[in-house]
Order: C-alpha cells, then sequence, then structure tokens
C-alpha cells in the first residue's frame, strides 16, 4: 500500500494542523490523545489508551501495517486519530471535540486507507449525531454488528472471594510469555492441548510501557496450575479503570474465579485512584457485579 507523505495538510477543515503517518515514537503522543479525548464525558471510551497498548502486542495485530494509522497533529499534540483495529476493515476515527471539524478527513483517511476487501466499519457512539451525520454524508450506512461499554462506580464495588484451594498470582506477560500465553488459549476456548497451542501460539514476550504488574492477576490452584486470568488497567493520569481480558479455563469454570479475581483487581484500582471502571461486554457477568450499561456504539460500514 502506498504511504502518505509525512506532513500533509488535512485540507479546508483546520489548516494548523498537519497530518504524518505513525511512527513508533509516536506511541506515548497515541495514548495521550487518547487520555484527553476520554478525559471528561468518555464519550469514546470504547477506544481509550488501554485498549490501545494492549492491542499493539497482541500476537494478531498486524505490524506490517502500523504507518498506516493516521495521525493529525497541532502544536505538538495529537488532535485527531484514525487507527485500524488489529486488522484492516475495523478503524477508530476521533479526533478532539475541539477540532471536531477534523472528523470527515479522518474519516475519508480511513476509508482509503485503512478498508479491507469488505469494506471499512467504524463503531460510533449512539447519539453523537454530528459524527454519525458525517459518516452517512461519506456513504457509510449503520449494521447489525454494535458494541455496549458497561460502568461500574467503584464505591459500589462487591468484593468476590477466591474458593478453598485457590489464590492470587500476578501474571507478567513478558516475564512468563508461555504461561501466559497457554492460560489465554486455554481460557478463550481454543483448546487444551499443548502440543497443539505450541504449534500455532508463537511464544512472544509482551511488553506494555503501562502495565501494572499488581493489577495483571491470575488464579492458581494448590498444585501450581494457573486457572484464571484478569487484567485491570490503570494510569494515575487518569480516573478510570479498564478492563481486559478475563477468562478461565474451561476446567475450572462455575467457582467464581473470575469474579475474585476482577474485584481483587479493582480494589486495588480504586486504591491507587480510580474512581470508576469500564469494560466492552454485553455479559451477564459483570452485571452480575455491578456494571451498568454506559454507552452503546453501533457500526457504521461502506
Amino acid at each position: 500500500m502506498k504511504q502518505p507523505d509525512t506532513a500533509l495538510s488535512v485540507g479546508n477543515a483546520l489548516p494548523s494542523a498537519e497530518f504524518r503517518p505513525y511512527r513508533e515514537e509516536d506511541y506515548e503522543a497515541v495514548c495521550a490523545f487518547l487520555i484527553a479525548l476520554n478525559k471528561k464525558e468518555k464519550q469514546n471510551i470504547n477506544w481509550n489508551w488501554a485498549r490501545f497498548e494492549w492491542m499493539m502486542e497482541h500476537p494478531e495485530f498486524d505490524k506490517q501495517a502500523i504507518r498506516s494509522i493516521g495521525l493529525w497533529w497541532e502544536q505538538g499534540r495529537i488532535v485527531g486519530a484514525a487507527i485500524y483495529d488489529m486488522y484492516f476493515g475495523e478503524a477508530s476515527c476521533a479526533a478532539l471535540p475541539e477540532y471536531e471539524a477534523l472528523f470527515p478527513e479522518i474519516l475519508d483517511y480511513a476509508y482509503r486507507e485503512l478498508k479491507d476487501d469488505t469494506g471499512l466499519g467504524i463503531a460510533l457512539r449512539d447519539g453523537s449525531q454530528r459524527e454519525i451525520t458525517a459518516a452517512q454524508a461519506a456513504g457509510f450506512t449503520p449494521d447489525d454488528q454494535s458494541e455496549t461499554v458497561l460502568r461500574l462506580d467503584l464505591d459500589k464495588l462487591r468484593r468476590a472471594v477466591l474458593p478453598e484451594g485457590y489464590g492470587f498470582a500476578a501474571l507478567d506477560p513478558a516475564e512468563r510469555s508461555e504461561d501466559f500465553q497457554w492460560l489465554l488459549w486455554q481460557g478463550f476456548d481454543h483448546g487444551t492441548d499443548h502440543g497443539e497451542f505450541l504449534q500455532n501460539d508463537p511464544i512472544v514476550p509482551q511488553r506494555r510501557p503501562h502495565l501494572n504488574r499488581d493489577l495483571s492477576l491470575a488464579a492458581v490452584s494448590t498444585d501450581g496450575t494457573l486457572t484464571a486470568y484478569c487484567c485491570v488497567w490503570y494510569r494515575p493520569d487518569t480516573d478510570y479503570a479498564y478492563v481486559e481480558p478475563v477468562c478461565t479455563v474451561p476446567a475450572h469454570r462455575g467457582k467464581g474465579l473470575a469474579a475474585a479475581l476482577l474485584t481483587e483487581a479493582l480494589s486495588r484500582t480504586r486504591a491507587l485512584g480510580a474512581r470508576e471502571a469500564y469494560v466492552i461486554s454485553d455479559l451477564p457477568f459483570y452485571e452480575k457485579l455491578g456494571f451498568e450499561k454506559a454507552r452503546h456504539y453501533t457500526f457504521f460500514r461502506r
């Protein structure tokens, strides 16, 4: 794919903003943009710094296309971005509120550069009329795919307790890469054959710069078997926690392990300063723990 030039004008929308494709040194600036995007109303909480950080080191993330991420800059900071979601074909398109005039430009770039053979899908918050109108004007139409974001007020957190025979253990995806990937392989129902796992899931240390090891928790049985996992993301320059991923291996489900891990991790984030937590899910599991529906996003496709 032809790469854009490194300092293109964004047209008539905001002449002072400049476009350039993503570079490795832009990582922290993208995180800062996503934090700023969700600083107040969190209307784009389905795309936040933690989701970006989780995705960037995911084994399935297509890093060969990383320079196709489009960034719009003004006065040394990112004010708009088009980021593909794991692969081409789905993308996040967003601009800071004061730069909303950039949205059609960002949307146009995303369609030209981030679509796959089936086109491009973007998730827009229900009620975000300006973005929806711009998307429809660009030829996007809503489809049946959607995302639900649940929210929990951490002052209302209800703790769950690990059952007898299990304990908590920190699990660093970089230091214990095989253990981490094997646990997720089983927990997300890829199978329980360890040989098949090794053949199909290359072991790669996943180094995420803002991962808090104390919030990357596994449940471990008395014989040392890792049975469930939960990761909660938090930075002190935000007021919220983000949950991803949560899973339990099939043989240990139904015992409350995931609930105990999640509430333990959320209790730790509350002690660090988080006031609320978000997760992209519509599973009853989270609602039983007190999460409530906060945002709904409909996918628009072209």
